[in-house]
This record gives structure tokens, sequence and C-alpha cells, in this order.
């Protein structure tokens, strides 16, 4: 079983910056992909970034050139720097961690986006 932690959301005024984090706990599990999604009101939940344990990452359209996703192995930890952020961006944000077994949700942090 696999436990995540996620932290660091909040409200930024447009153009500001924010970082999430994520913590995955447990035993016995080896993390293969980690990413971030969100879903906004009415809205289905959507792939924001990715990154594989290689270190090869995936980005949405929308978020390309403005977040950075990262990861820590020894700590088992992914990382989404958000900067230039739009009130679009509004939205809960959750963490997703794939062993290979299964994918683990964290429990999501909201990011708000407003002046």
């Amino acid at each position: 079983q696999v436990q995540l932690v996620e932290s660091g959301g909040g409200l930024v005024q447009p153009g500001g910056s924010l970082r999430l984090s994520c913590a995955a706990s447990g035993s016995g599990f080896v993390i293969a992909s980690m990413g971030w999604y969100r879903q906004a009101p009415g809205k289905q939940r959507e792939l924001v970034a990715a990154i594989a344990r290689t270190g090869s990452t995936n980005y949405a359209d929308s978020v390309k050139d403005r977040f950075a996703i990262s990861r820590d192995n020894a700590k088992n930890t992914v990382y989404l720097q958000m900067n230039s952020l739009k009130p679009e961006d509004t939205a809960v944000y959750y963490c997703n961690v794939a062993t290979i077994l299964r994918g683990y949700w964290g429990q999501g942090t909201q990011v708000t986006v407003a002046s």
C-alpha cells in the first residue's frame, strides 16, 4: 500500500507562482511514473504533467513553458513548479503515482488563481 501526501496549494494572483509537492510512503513498492492531474468545477480530470522514472516528461499543451515537473527518486517525491499562473489554472490538483501493480491518487490540493 502506498500513501500520498500533497502540499503546496493555495491562493495566488495571476502571474504568480506555486510549487506543489507529493510524497509517497509505504513499503515494498517501486514507483514507475508520477504525475499531476487537475479538475476544475464542472470539468473532467485532466493530465497536467507526468514524469517517468527515467526522467522523461509529458505536459498538457496548456501548461507547456509555464509548469515544470520533477522528481526525487530517493525521496519518492514529485514536484510541480507552476509559474505565470492564470485564472484558468484554478482547480483541485491531484498527485498520481503508478507502481507496476496499480496507481494511487492523492487527496487533492486546491489551487486558486485570482486577483
